[in-house]
C-alpha cells in the first residue's frame, strides 16, 4: 500500500512538472496554464483592479457647478507623460521587491498581470497558446492608465492589437488606446482610430452596445479637447441612446450642461426633464437634473411647480447629503419670485447643512451679500463677501466671479473704514461740544447701563452653572425617579462632563478652584481692589479721554469731512446709490469744510440730482456753479457738455511727457530723466501728476547718486505728498532703506 502511494505521488509529480513547461504545446500544458492564469494570478489582479475603481468612485467628488468630465477621474496634468521607474512587475526575484508592497490596487493589478505574462505565456513558434494572455495585457494597460502612465499603457494595448488581431477584446483595447492618446493630447490620432472603428462597425456590426458607447464617449472626449463642440454633442447623443448604464446617464447630463453653456435653454430643459423624470436615473444625476432646471428656467416660466418639487426632495431622507444644494437653489427660486425673506432663510439653511463644501458655500454667501447690498446694508453685505473670500480655495480664487467679489469687497472695506471714522469722530466731537455738567450726566447714565448689563451677564452665568435647575426633576434612587440631583445618574453624568469641560481634572481639596494656592490671598486682595477701583465705573475715566486740544479737535473735523467726501464719491461712482451720495454731500456743505471742496461738491450734487430727476435742485446747483465759478472747468462742462476742455488736452500732453520720461527711467537713462523733469517743473506745478513726477525723480536719483541723496529725495516726496499714494510709497521705501 505504501509503495502504491509512493508510485502515485511520483506519477502526479511528474505530470505537474511536465505540465508546468511553457515550451510544450500539449493539451495538458495549455489547460494547466490557462486555468492557472484565469483563476489564480489574473483573478487576483482583476480583483485588485476592481478595488482601485471602487476607490476612485468613493474618493472622487463631482463639481456640478462646472461641466462634468466624461470620465470621473482627476489626473495631474503636470505629470502626464512622465516616466516612472521601478514600477511593479519588474525584478520579481529581488528580495526587496518581494518585501515591498504595491502602493495602490492598480499597482497590484499591474504586478499580477506582469506575473501572468512572465510565468504563463506560451509563445511557441510565434503563436500564443495561452488564450488568457491577451486579457493579462489588457489588464496591464488599464492599470497603467489609471496610474497615469499612458505611454507604457499604449505599449501594452499596441502589443494586443499587433499580436491578437482576432481576439474578443480587440475593440475594447482600441478604445482604451484612444483614451490614453487623448490624455497625451494626441487627439487627432485618437479621433482617426475611433472613427475607423465606428465606421467599420456600421458595415460589419461587430461591436456590442457597450463597446460602441465607449467608442462614442472616447470620441466626445477627444473632440472636447479640440473644442469641436458640435462633434461632442453628436457623439454624446449617440452614446447615450445605446445602453442604460452609469456612463449613459453621465453623458446625457453633460449633454444638457453643454446646451446650457450654449444658451440653448429649451434643449437643456428637455434633457434635464428626461433625466429627472426617469425612475432608473441614479440619484445624484436625478437631483442635479432638478437643480439644472432652476439654472435653465425661462424668464416667463413659473417656478411654483419646481418649488414644490424641491420641498419634496428635501423631505426625502435619502437626499440629506444634497441639502446644501437643494436649499440653495430653493432660495434662488424664492428670490426670483421676490420672496427675499424666504430666500434668505434657505441660503442660511444651505450654509448650515451638515454635508457641505466650501465651493457651495461661496455661492450662498455671495447671494446673501447681494441681497443685503441691494438693501443698501453695505457693511453687512461686506461681511458676507468677506466670508466668500475666506472659504475660497486656491483652486478657484482666479475665477472671474471671485475676482469680481474681491473688487467689490475692497470698495466695501474702504466704505466701512470711512463710515466708522465718521461715526467715531462725530461721537467725540459731540462730546467736546458739551459742558462739564452735560458730560458728567451723560457718562453717569452710561455707567448705570453698563452695570445693569454686567449684572445681567453674571446672573446668566450663574444660571448656566446651576446643574439642578439646568436639568430639572430626574429619576429616583434605584428607579431614577427622585428629584434630588445626586440621585439622578443621567444628571450626574452630564454634570461631571460639564464640570470637567469648565475646570479640568481637579483634586478633592479646599480651594480647588485655584491652580496656584500661594497666590490666593494676593489675588483675593487684588480682586477686591479691582471691584472698588474699576475704572469703567468712574466718570473721570471717560471725561479725561475727551480731547481738549483745539488742534486735535480741528484735525478730527478735517478727517471726518474728508471721509464724508470720500463716502459721497464711493456711493456715487462705485455703488451707484445717488440718494446716499446726496446725503453725504449735502451734509458736508453744512459743515466747516475746505473751501476748495465747495465747487466739486456742488458739481457732484448737480449730476446726482439729474440722475434722480430732481430738476429744480439740479438747476439750482447749475446756476450756483455758473454764477460763482464761471471760469471753472465744471462750468465749461455744464454749458458746453460736448466740447473737449482745453485743460483735458493739456493733461493728455503731460501724460505723454510722463510716459516718455518713465520710459527713460526704464532704460536707465536716469540723469536725462531728472533733467527733463526739472525743465518741466513750471509746466507741471499745478498738474495732477506732480506727485508722480516727484516720485519718479527720486527713483531716478536712487539709480545714479548716493544713498543719502536718494533718501533726501524720498523724504521730500513723503513729506510733501503724505496724503497721496506716491507719498506713502516713498515712505515705504525709506523704511526699507533703514
Amino acid at each position: 500500500m505504501k509503495n502504491l502511494y509512493k508510485v502515485l505521488t511520483f506519477i502526479i509529480g511528474i505530470i505537474v512538472v511536465y505540465s508546468c513547461s511553457t515550451k510544450k504545446d500539449t493539451m495538458i500544458n495549455r489547460n494547466f496554464h490557462v486555468l492557472n492564469t484565469k483563476y489564480n494570478v489574473l483573478f487576483n489582479g482583476e480583483q485588485a483592479f476592481e478595488k482601485g475603481i471602487k476607490n476612485i468612485e468613493t474618493n472622487y467628488t463631482d463639481n456640478f457647478w462646472r461641466r462634468l468630465p466624461l470620465e470621473p477621474i482627476k489626473f495631474d496634468e503636470r505629470s502626464i507623460g512622465e516616466l516612472r521607474f521601478g514600477s511593479p512587475g519588474s525584478g520579481f526575484d529581488s528580495k526587496d521587491d518581494k518585501q515591498k508592497q504595491p502602493a495602490t490596487p492598480f499597482d497590484r493589478a499591474e504586478e499580477k498581470a506582469t506575473k501572468a505574462i512572465q510565468k504563463h505565456s506560451m509563445n511557441i513558434a510565434g503563436y500564443e497558446k495561452n488564450r488568457q494572455i491577451d486579457d493579462a495585457y489588457l489588464l496591464l494597460g488599464k492599470a497603467r492608465y489609471y496610474t497615469q502612465r499612458f505611454i507604457p499603457a499604449i505599449e501594452a494595448f499596441n502589443y494586443i492589437i499587433a499580436n491578437y488581431p482576432k481576439a474578443d477584446l480587440i475593440y475594447d483595447t482600441k478604445v482604451w488606446r484612444a483614451k490614453a492618446n487623448v490624455r497625451l493630447e494626441n487627439e487627432k490620432l485618437a479621433i482617426e482610430t475611433l472613427t475607423l472603428l465606428v465606421d467599420l462597425d456600421k458595415n460589419e456590426q461587430d461591436l456590442s452596445g457597450e463597446q460602441l458607447q465607449a467608442a462614442h464617449t472616447a470620441l466626445a472626449m477627444a473632440y472636447e479637447k479640440t473644442d469641436t463642440i458640435q462633434k461632442v454633442i453628436d457623439n454624446l447623443k449617440k452614446s447615450a441612446s445605446l445602453v442604460n448604464n452609469e456612463q449613459s446617464y453621465r453623458n446625457r447630463f453633460v449633454l444638457g450642461q453643454i446646451y446650457s453653456e450654449l444658451n440653448h435653454k429649451d434643449s437643456a430643459r428637455t434633457v434635464f426633464k428626461l433625466l429627472a423624470g426617469n425612475r432608473s436615473t441614479p440619484r445624484k444625476y436625478k437631483v442635479h437634473a432638478y437643480i439644472e432646471l432652476v439654472k435653465n428656467l425661462g424668464k416667463d416660466s413659473s417656478s411654483l411647480g419646481l418649488i414644490g418639487k424641491f420641498k419634496k426632495l428635501i423631505r426625502d431622507s435619502d437626499n440629506r447629503k444634497y441639502h446644501n444644494e437643494l436649499y440653495y437653489h430653493l432660495g434662488v427660486l424664492e428670490e426670483k419670485r421676490d420672496s427675499i425673506t424666504l430666500a434668505t432663510d434657505n441660503y442660511i439653511k444651505s450654509l448650515e447643512a451638515k454635508k457641505n463644501t466650501n465651493y457651495q458655500k461661496t455661492y450662498a454667501y455671495e447671494r446673501l451679500g447681494n441681497i443685503y447690498f441691494n438693501k443698501q446694508e453695505y457693511l453687512l453685505a461686506g461681511s458676507f463677501y468677506d466670508s466668500v473670500l475666506q472659504v475660497t480655495s486656491e483652486e478657484f480664487e482666479n475665477e472671474k466671479r471671485i475676482r469680481r467679489i474681491k473688487r467689490k469687497q475692497k470698495g466695501l472695506e474702504k466704505l466701512r473704514s470711512f463710515e466708522e471714522l465718521v461715526q467715531t469722530n462725530d461721537s467725540i466731537l459731540k462730546l467736546t461740544a458739551m459742558s462739564k455738567e452735560e458730560q458728567t450726566a451723560f457718562f453717569t447714565k452710561y455707567i448705570e447701563t453698563l452695570k445693569e448689563d454686567e449684572e445681567r451677564k453674571r446672573q446668566q452665568l450663574a444660571n448656566s452653572q446651576n446643574f439642578g435647575s439646568q436639568l430639572g426633576g430626574g429619576a429616583s434612587f434605584g428607579g431614577n425617579k427622585g428629584k434630588w440631583y445626586f440621585y439622578n445618574s443621567q444628571s450626574k453624568g452630564f454634570g461631571k462632563v460639564n464640570f470637567t469641560k469648565t475646570w479640568g481634572n481637579r483634586p478633592l481639596e479646599d480651594n480647588w478652584r485655584w491652580s496656584d494656592k500661594t497666590k490666593i490671598s494676593e489675588e483675593e486682595e487684588e480682586n477686591e481692589e479691582t471691584e472698588k477701583l474699576d475704572s469703567r465705573y468712574e466718570v473721570d475715566t471717560y471725561i479725561s479721554a475727551i480731547p481738549t486740544n483745539q488742534e486735535e479737535i480741528k484735525a478730527m473735523r478735517r478727517d471726518r469731512n474728508e471721509a464724508l467726501y470720500q463716502l459721497g464719491l464711493i456711493y456715487k461712482e462705485q455703488f451707484k446709490n445717488p440718494q446716499l451720495a446726496i446725503d453725504k454731500f449735502e451734509r458736508l456743505l453744512t459743515l466747516d469744510h475746505k473751501p476748495e471742496l465747495k465747487l466739486p461738491i456742488n458739481y457732484h450734487l448737480y449730476q446726482l440730482y439729474q440722475t434722480t430727476e430732481e430738476n429744480d435742485k439740479s438747476e439750482e446747483k447749475k446756476n450756483l456753479i455758473v454764477t460763482n465759478y464761471p471760469d471753472s472747468k465744471f462750468a465749461q462742462i455744464i454749458l458746453e457738455p460736448n466740447k473737449r476742455l482745453e485743460s483735458d488736452v493739456e493733461v493728455s500732453e503731460i501724460h505723454k511727457k510722463y510716459k516718455n520720461i518713465y520710459s527713460m527711467y526704464k532704460f536707465n537713462m536716469n540723469e536725462e530723466a531728472v533733467d527733463q523733469i526739472d525743465k518741466l517743473a513750471p509746466e507741471i506745478e499745478k498738474s495732477e501728476l506732480i506727485a508722480k513726477f516727484a516720485l519718479l525723480r527720486a527713483l531716478c536719483i536712487g539709480k545714479y547718486q548716493s544713498k543719502e541723496e536718494y533718501k533726501k529725495a524720498l523724504e521730500f516726496v513723503a513729506f510733501k505728498y503724505a496724503n497721496q499714494i506716491e507719498g506713502q510709497k516713498a515712505n515705504q521705501i525709506i523704511q526699507l532703506l533703514k
